[in-house]
């Protein structure tokens, strides 16, 4: 019995032992994210057409000069729900809005007939055009770090659109006292650890992280068609939404099918209640 106690105690030291040499995980903190309305919240809430335009509008001309959206097709800009969804023209291969907007961009191709690598004017009917060929020309033109793909970003990220808004908007000039490392940027949102490029007192680490990202909405860069002021908040707001659209896409025609189902539900439960005092009613219990 003592023998076993011995094996025990020493077993349970040399794990303390070892849990305590053992290097401590890096700590990370970051600023909750912003507490964000979106048109689409709750099971009523629609996305907002003329937001989702703004925001394709601002992940063209910005976000896609870095980051791809491989699971988009330019067809589903013109899908119900969608940022140019028109009933007039249900299939939206024929929409005349995604034929426009495709045939403004080149996409590589191959000739059929000589079998050459050429561009052609984009189709509804392609996928949304990459703006590196591969991972390692992406990693060569932004320091080593990869661009993620948006097509899903806001599912695939705590805090969803809210983070990504705040994220845009988190950029701040580095605390006195913070070295931010070569090629990165401060974002109070961002997570990471930051104590090892802290030198001011180790109970005071800067909230945030670095981000590889440089900021990129600065105000009046994007230019609303509708005369929205294209504010830092606005673009952010706007390229938000379309990326929480792009990651749900028939997040509409699910909660419309869901009242339906509820509705259906209720309904039928007060059938079978009437039925069931209907039959019962002279059953004594």
């Amino acid at each position: 019995m003592l023998r076993k106690r011995l094996i025990a105690a020493l077993t349970a030291g040399l794990a303390a032992f070892a849990l305590g040499a053992a290097p401590a995980a890096a700590k990370t903190s970051a600023a909750e994210p912003k507490d964000v309305h979106f048109s689409y919240d709750g099971p009523l809430g629609k996305f907002d057409q003329a937001t989702l335009q703004r925001g394709y509008k601002v992940y063209a001309e910005v976000c896609s000069s870095c980051h791809a959206m491989n699971l988009m097709y330019y067809r589903n800009l013109c899908q119900q729900g969608g940022p140019f969804w028109n009933p007039k023209y249900p299939n939206p291969i024929e929409s005349p809005y995604c034929k426009a907007i495709a045939a403004d961009i080149k996409v590589p191709d191959i000739d059929q007939d000589t079998g050459d690598a050429i561009t052609r004017p984009a189709t509804p009917a392609d996928h949304f055009k990459s703006p590196f060929p591969n991972e390692a020309a992406a990693r060569a033109s932004n320091g080593g770090a990869l661009p993620p793909d948006l097509s899903v970003i806001v599912k695939a990220r705590e805090g969803g659109a809210a983070y990504i808004e705040s994220i845009l908007t988190g950029y701040r000039p580095a605390p006195k006292g913070l070295t931010v490392p070569a090629g990165k940027f401060y974002n109070i949102y961002f997570p990471g650890d930051l104590g090892s490029f802290w030198s001011g007192p180790k109970d005071k680490v800067p909230t945030g992280g670095s981000i590889a990202m440089p900021f990129q909405l600065t105000p009046g860069r994007v230019s609303f068609d509708d005369g929205t002021k294209s504010t830092t908040e606005q673009q952010a707001h706007d390229v938000a939404t379309f990326l929480a659209w792009a990651s749900d896409p028939k997040q509409e025609e699910r909660k419309q099918t869901g009242l339906a189902v509820m509705a259906y539900l209720i309904l039928f439960a007060g059938i079978t209640f009437l039925s069931y005092k209907r039959i019962w009613r002279n059953v004594s219990h």
